[in-house]
This record gives C-alpha cells, sequence and structure tokens, in this order.
C-alpha cells in the first residue's frame, strides 16, 4: 500500500491537539493501518494546514476572525493597522488615540472605508481595553502609565494583550504577567520589538541544547544622553517622528529599556551598569568579544544583555557548545572556530510583525516575550540637567533625565524610569546623577506607580 503526503501515522490513544475557531479540542485516531501498535488516520484539508497562515485563512473561511483593538496610533500603531489589512483572519475592530483622527486616518488608510461595519475610533482607549468585541488589545502608546492601566483594564476584561509598551513592561509587567496567568490570558510583547526578535534567536538556541552567553540588539541611532526634544526638532521633522520618541532613542532610553525586558524575560543581567554598549560594526567578531574574560571577552560571566553600536537594526545571540561534532559543524558552517559563535538576525520589523504575536496569544495561547515572575534588570532615571526642588519631571525622552539600566539588586534605591513621570523633586539632584527614590514625591494619581507598588509588594524590592 502506497502513501502519499496527506497521511500521518499516529500512535493509539494518543490524543491529536488542533486549532478551530480559538478554541483546542481533542479527537482520537481510529482507523488501523499496517504497522503495529500505530493507527493509520487519512488527512483532511483542514490537518494539513499547519501552519500559522493557513490557520489565519481558516479563521476568515469560518467568518471567526480574530478582533483586535488597538490603543496608540501613532507610528508603531498605525503600522500594525496597515499590516493586518493584508492578513486574512486578523481583524482591527476598534482603535483609540489621544487625537481620535489619527485613528480614524489609520484605519482609512488600511483599506476601511465611513459605513455600517466599520471598525471603531475613539479617544477612549479604557473603552476599547474593555470592548466585548475585542479578543486581543495591542497597546502602542509608549507611555508607561497610560499601557499599565490599559493593560490592567484589558486583562480584567478576558483580552490577550500584547504590549508594544516595553517602557510600561519593564515596569509592571511582571505583576501585569501573572494577573494574566492567573486569569488563563496572554500577556506578551511583541514580535519585531527587538526583545521579540532576540527571544526568538534565545528559545531557538537553548531549544537546539546551546548555551546561551549573551543576548543583544545594535543601536539605531547616536548616543548622546542630553538629547531633547529641542535639540532634535529638525531631524524629527526630516524623519516625519515625535521629537520625544526621537529623544528617547538617542539618549538610550529606548535601548536600555528593550534591554531590560529581555533580561525580564530570560534572567539575564547587564554585565555592567548601562551595559558596554562596544562599537563593532562585524557581527561574526561578537563572539570573541561578548564572551567571559577568561576566554578573551570582556565580560565578568556569561548571561549578559549587551548592545552594540555598528549592527543595528539586527540582534544577536552568542552561543557555545562544548560537543565536538557540534562545534565541527559550528566550523564548517562557517560560524567561526569557537567556543563561542555568534546568531544574528540582520533586521527586525517592529510593529509590523506584531500580528504574529496577536495570532499566537489567540491561537496557541502562547507569548512572544513576557516577563519571569521577579525582575532582573531595572531601568532608572539619570538627571540630564540640574533638577532643583519643587520641579515636576517630564516623561521619556524629555529634558529632565535619560534611562540607564542596572541589574535590580543594584537598583533598590533607584528612581525606576516608568515612575519618574509627574514626580516632584523633593530634594536638588546634580546633572549626570541616578535620581534617587529618596528624592522625589510619585504622583499620587498615577495608576503605574500604584500597580508598581503592589508588583513590589509580591515579588520584593524597593518601596515605590
Amino acid at each position: 500500500m502506497r502513501y502519499s503526503s496527506s497521511t500521518v501515522w499516529k500512535k493509539p490513544n494518543c490524543p491529536v491537539r488542533s486549532v478551530l475557531r480559538g478554541r483546542i479540542r481533542t479527537r482520537w485516531a481510529t482507523t488501523s493501518g499496517p504497522v503495529s501498535g500505530w493507527r493509520y488516520v487519512p488527512l483532511s484539508r483542514k490537518d494539513l494546514a499547519l501552519g500559522l497562515r493557513e490557520k489565519l485563512e481558516a479563521l476568515a473561511r469560518s467568518g471567526t476572525p480574530i478582533r483586535v483593538g488597538v490603543v496608540g496610533v501613532g507610528q508603531m500603531g498605525r503600522g500594525f493597522i496597515a499590516q493586518t489589512a493584508t492578513i486574512p483572519g486578523l481583524e482591527v475592530v476598534a482603535a483609540a488615540d489621544v487625537r481620535p483622527e489619527r485613528a480614524r486616518t489609520a484605519l482609512q488608510e488600511a483599506g476601511y472605508e465611513p459605513g455600517e461595519g466599520v471598525p471603531g475610533f475613539t479617544g477612549d482607549a479604557l473603552e476599547v481595553a474593555r470592548s466585548e468585541v475585542v479578543d486581543v488589545l495591542v497597546e502602542a502608546t509608549g507611555v508607561p502609565d497610560v499601557g499599565a492601566r490599559v493593560a490592567y483594564e484589558a486583562i480584567h476584561s478576558g483580552r490577550h494583550v500584547v504590549m508594544l509598551n516595553a517602557e510600561a513592561d519593564v515596569t509592571v509587567g511582571a505583576v501585569l504577567s501573572q494577573m494574566a496567568r492567573s486569569a488563563g490570558i496572554v500577556y506578551t510583547g511583541s514580535a519585531g520589538d527587538e526583545p521579540g526578535a532576540i527571544m526568538e534567536l534565545y528559545d531557538f538556541a537553548r531549544s537546539l541544547g546551546f548555551e546561551v552567553v549573551t543576548l543583544g540588539k545594535g543601536k539605531n541611532n547616536p548616543l548622546d544622553v542630553a538629547a531633547t526634544p529641542d535639540s532634535l526638532a529638525r531631524e524629527a521633522k526630516e524623519r516625519g517622528m515625535n521629537p520625544k520618541m526621537l529623544a528617547s532613542f538617542v539618549d538610550g532610553t529606548k535601548t536600555m529599556v528593550e534591554m531590560a525586558a529581555v533580561a525580564n524575560a530570560t534572567g539575564f543581567a547587564p554585565d555592567t551598569p548601562g551595559m558596554h554598549g562596544i562599537k563593532e560594526a562585524e557581527p561574526a567578531r561578537l563572539a570573541a568579544i561578548l564572551c567571559p574574560r577568561e576566554e578573551g571577552g570582556i565580560l565578568a560571566a556569561p548571561g549578559a544583555v549587551e548592545y552594540v553600536r555598528g549592527v543595528a537594526p539586527g540582534v544577536f545571540a552568542v552561543v557555545r557548545s562544548d560537543v565536538g561534532p557540534v562545534r565541527e559543524t559550528l566550523r564548517y558552517l562557517g560560524l567561526g572556530e569557537g567556543p563561542n559563535h555568534v546568531l544574528y538576525r540582520p533586521y527586525h520589523l517592529t510593529s509590523l510583525e506584531t500580528a504574529i504575536s496577536v495570532a499566537r496569544a489567540a491561537i496557541y495561547g502562547e507569548p512572544t516575550i513576557a516577563p519571569r515572575p521577579t525582575p532582573a534588570a531595572e531601568v532608572v532615571a539619570v538627571a540630564k540637567r540640574d533638577l532643583a526642588a519643587g520641579e515636576l519631571l517630564d516623561g521619556i525622552g524629555g529634558a529632565d533625565y535619560y534611562g540607564f539600566l542596572y541589574a535590580v539588586s543594584e537598583a533598590r534605591d533607584m528612581l525606576p524610569i516608568g515612575l519618574a513621570q509627574g514626580a516632584r523633586i523633593v530634594h536638588p539632584v546634580k546633572r549626570g546623577a541616578v535620581i534617587p527614590r529618596s528624592a522625589v514625591e510619585l504622583s499620587g494619581d498615577s495608576f503605574v506607580v500604584r500597580l508598581r507598588r503592589l508588583q513590589e509588594a509580591l515579588v520584593g524590592g524597593g518601596t515605590a
């Protein structure tokens, strides 16, 4: 008897798990086959739809697409909405922005026309987070207080959450992730954002049995910790960017936040405060640099997060194996002599990849990247200028402070950057100094401050 590619062998009494309309169901193999101890089951067309794209197409055909709400329709949210318009089985059903017309424009750009069935747009983020017509909530504001509140409300409304708001994630992601797990839903960072892209390399390497030595990314912009929206106004206009967002990239805050997200998801930590931030344009050379000192590198120990000026927009993992045949194969494949080797992905597509995380959350119930219960790293606020008593701190990417990465154990008395906005200076802080927690009075109206206090009560650490 001949068997085509449309057949599969399954062990008896072995449940086959398949996805149907976002739900898992189990069926049993029943047809006998010629191999003793196994049963032969012809595969249907639906069985053959093993890829994510095919599952999304099946959802589209069945009229049960994944319904997505978006909060924050700036560069990231707009890109996500535009990309999902080309993906079957995903529908943006609601979008919120502080400027509702931006949400409407983004929806129209994606091909939605005015009339019945057009997704809703609003200025009320919580309306989208709580909406019963939303299956997955994408948070893309980049504002810690807004992101924390929106994610919290979505989780308590039974919605999966995909965070394009790494600033909120590194501040209160641990407690949000625990809440989601308790509710049986998914809280996740996004594919395409650098932490998500790095996590894919990490999962890949560990699944193959490699030891992961270092995880990192290239920095996309020159580093200037004194950068402000005013100093970058002209460049931001030329690049079509929000000046505060650009300032958060140039002053290094965004890089620190992204690598904190990786650290909190893996248990890795910066080898030194702020990371080494070496300059190196050749990815292959990183294996000989970002490894322990006893092997000729610069690290005190393996298990480090890093950034490199020169390999942007890529992400990388330095890995090793002590298995002889494996090392021979890696040498044969051109990955260097070892013992350390670099796995390098030369791109990340930011919010254009977010749909992958949306689909994985809704179909498989899996996160792309999520914090562990106990954070490993903290991004703290460092003064960009002399700060006088009585001043209220502005937001990330402003003129008052930038972010710097520490291991949690070293940052107990330092101000987490996600709690800084709206805090009042009570003791002067000099330019270039880390802002102590004791030097500020935190905003009493801040939701992220209250949620951070809950997180610290659950996992320990400093007092917000």
